[in-house]
């Protein structure tokens, strides 16, 4: 990792002595600033590949960990609309970071989505007043942790092959069942205790700082009155409890279109400095900015995503408006619409994001393929996070909508 790198040779909090930002343009402006700082060096912390212990501190530092915290306390109870535009502009510096602010987000949210009115006061009293970040050990392909009752206790056990924030979380999130029973229940913990063990065993392709390796649950005990959302021991069901499926997914696609961004701007600003014009073509251009091909291939990239940002911004207004609503008031219908919009957002950016980091290249020239440029990186994190369900069952949401009317029943992944 280099030594001169911002976010890691110890700037301290440059937002100190700075007012809070006032409204979402400037969180976004915010954001932007955070971006820049990663930015700088993303390419070679990506192949460090050490724990993001300093980035993570520059993103509480910015305040941007506690956008969605309760003014009371510290946050700046700001809505998810703007949230999903902070994770987008985060990730366009590093998308490994963009990720990890945007399962935060999500993770800080779970108590509102299932939790009683007194256990989401407390727990975002807790963050918010702290600025703890979030991990998750819920991976919903990997078998469900086992809860066994003890007395007043519920005790966590098992493993999950995925947990994002992992290492640089001050609270996870833990889901299980009781065992002998079909009885799920969600608690958030501690994440500094002996029963959680992190196999530091993340080196994935892409999205290498998200911190995504693998966990044991060892005899994790919560108190029976922190099992989210039960009164008595029993679950008080609401169909706001299945947003958290579309609202991940809102983030996903978000982060992708970040990544997506950040190679076209990294690319077009190499290309305005270093690529060379092609001489043996006839008429000959001075500059590569003036090649006909350049400004055509520029032109359909940005084109894309202008569009896929115009939908993903719509429907991420849409999610907002509900997250923010009491919670009694969302309809099975209202929902799946939202997860329809949601489906066609995920599966446009996944498509236009890859085409742009692949034909980045095309645009910038052989010598944009050096290790030291890095454009590299910007493929290897939409592809890897791309993979995280199969793009194809979102075109079938959709395809089913249009054709029949139907909304996706809720499950782990729709």
């Amino acid at each position: 990792m280099s030594i001169t790198s911002p976010v890691t040779t110890g700037l301290g909090n440059r937002w100190q002595d700075a007012a809070a930002p006032r409204d979402s343009e400037e969180w976004l402006d915010r954001a932007q600033e955070v971006a820049d700082i990663l930015a700088v060096d993303a390419v070679e912390r990506d192949r460090a590949n050490a724990t993001p212990h300093a980035e993570v501190q520059l993103l509480k530092d910015s305040g941007l960990i506690t956008l969605l915290g309760p003014v009371a306390h510290g946050g700046a109870g700001e809505s998810w609309d703007t949230a999903y535009k902070v994770i987008r502009t985060v990730a366009r510096g590093d998308g490994s970071i963009g990720q990890v602010l945007g399962y935060h987000y999500l993770w800080a949210w779970a108590a509102r989505l299932v939790a009683t009115e007194e256990q989401i006061t407390a727990v975002e009293e807790l963050y918010t007043a702290n600025r703890f970040v979030f991990g998750g050990a819920v991976n919903p392909r990997d078998s469900d942790l086992v809860i066994r009752e003890d007395g007043d206790e519920l005790v966590f056990s098992g493993r999950k092959s995925f947990s994002t924030g992992g290492q640089i979380s001050d609270l996870t999130v833990l889901e299980g069942v009781v065992e002998g029973t079909e009885t799920h229940i969600f608690a958030i913990v501690p994440t500094d205790q002996d029963g959680i063990v992190f196999a530091d065993d993340w080196d994935n392709l892409g999205q290498r700082l998200t911190e995504s390796g693998s966990v044991e649950i060892r005899d994790v005990r919560v108190p029976w009155g922190s099992a989210a959302g039960f009164v008595d021991k029993v679950f008080q069901p609401l169909t706001y409890n299945t947003l958290n499926v579309p609202a991940i997914q809102l983030v996903f696609a978000n982060f992708y279109l970040g990544i997506a961004q950040g190679a076209l701007e990294t690319a077009s600003a190499y290309t305005r400095t270093t690529t060379r014009a092609w001489p043996y073509g006839g008429g000959d251009k001075q500059r590569a900015t003036d090649e006909w091909y350049l400004r055509e291939g520029y032109g359909d990239l940005a084109s894309k995503l202008w569009a896929d940002e115009a939908l993903l911004d719509a429907v991420g207004a849409e999610i907002s408006a509900v997250l923010h609503a009491p919670r009694e008031e969302l309809t099975a219908r209202r929902r799946g619409e939202i997860a329809v919009r949601i489906a066609a957002g995920k599966l446009r950016i996944v498509d236009d994001g890859l085409e742009v980091a692949t034909k980045v290249y095309e645009l910038t020239g052989a010598r944009a393929s050096s290790n030291a440029v890095g454009l590299d990186i910007f493929w290897r994190n939409l592809r890897t996070h791309s993979l995280h369900d199969p793009i194809a069952y979102k075109k079938r949401e959709v395809g089913g909508f249009v054709l029949l009317g139907e909304v996706p029943e809720p499950t782990w992944y729709t």
